[in-house]
């Protein structure tokens, strides 16, 4: 099994976060997944609390042979950012888990004011399935088997995703990241100056 991410980070990803941080915590999840919507919050409360030091990407993994509604939620979210929401989705999407079916969908996207018309198109676009498609092959071309699973900084987080264990792997790779020691230096001979 692969112990780095296959397929780099690119302009086609959902990023949030400062894009020069010294972490990139990489999420492969699927919505309907309960314990995908565990680490939801866990990774909300680790942006929180880190701030700068980590960017988040999520990518897609629906688990069609165990959520039926799981490609779907991928699909609404891929279309919602055709619109500019991914991330309003998303977020509607982990917190209202367990009502992803259409009629749900839709009504989460009059809720963030989408073009309902355009959105219904868009998520049976084959677009939009490419774009779901995509995650889904990088993910199994890494090795990703199960959600949630974690990549930081490129490498596979084998251990648990509770927030103290994701906490310290983060702050461990910050601590060995090229970016943060310059960026220790820099606000070094600011202090000097």
């Amino acid at each position: 099994m692969p112990i780095t991410l296959v397929d780099p980070i690119d302009k086609y990803d959902h990023i949030r976060g400062h894009q020069q941080a010294p972490v990139t915590l990489l999420e492969y999840a699927d919505f309907e997944s309960v314990y995908s919507g565990q680490a939801y919050a866990i990774v909300g409360q680790l942006q929180q609390d880190l701030g700068d030091t980590m960017r988040f990407v999520f990518r897609n993994f629906p688990l069609t042979y165990v959520y039926p509604h799981a490609l779907p939620a991928a699909l609404a979210a891929e279309a919602a950012d055709k619109q500019g929401a991914f991330w309003e989705m998303h977020d509607l999407l982990f917190e209202q888990q367990y009502r992803l079916e259409p009629e749900y969908l839709i009504a989460f996207a009059q809720v963030l004011g989408l073009d309902i018309e355009r959105f219904i198109m868009d998520m049976t676009s084959e677009v939009v399935a490419g774009r779901v498609r995509r995650d889904f092959v990088g993910g199994i071309r890494s090795g990703v088997d199960q959600t949630p699973t974690f990549y930081i900084n490129g490498r596979r987080h084998n251990g648990s995703y509770d927030y103290q264990v994701l906490k310290t792997a983060v702050n461990d790779a910050a601590n060995r990241s090229p970016r943060s020691v310059k960026r220790h230096k820099t606000a070094g001979a600011e202090r000097r100056a």
